[in-house]
């Protein structure tokens, strides 16, 4: 009795991106690491609708270099506001 196994390769589940797409997803998410220092706060920050960007972040810097630089941007403004706000305390 000998047992037959075949392995697959599973299919990605979601969009496969490009390697710009990607190295921009990567970007976004470093830049937003750097800034908000909490784990929490950047999943946040990335998956959450912001209506000064009109999307999500991680969606607008995976779409194009402007839209990644509108989320740099973005990012630039909430890092400042949570060092004023701890210098506020």
């Amino acid at each position: 009795m000998s047992a037959n196994f075949t392995f697959r390769r599973s299919r990605p589940s979601g969009p496969v991106l490009s390697r710009q797409e990607s190295a921009r997803q990567g970007s976004a998410v470093r830049s937003a690491a750097a800034a908000l220092r909490d784990h929490e706060a950047v999943r946040l920050f990335l998956n959450s609708y912001h209506p000064e960007l009109s999307g999500r972040p991680l969606d607008l810097a995976v779409a194009s270099d402007a839209g990644l630089v509108a989320v740099e941007a973005a990012l630039a403004a909430e890092a400042g506001q949570i060092r004023q706000a701890g210098a506020g305390s």
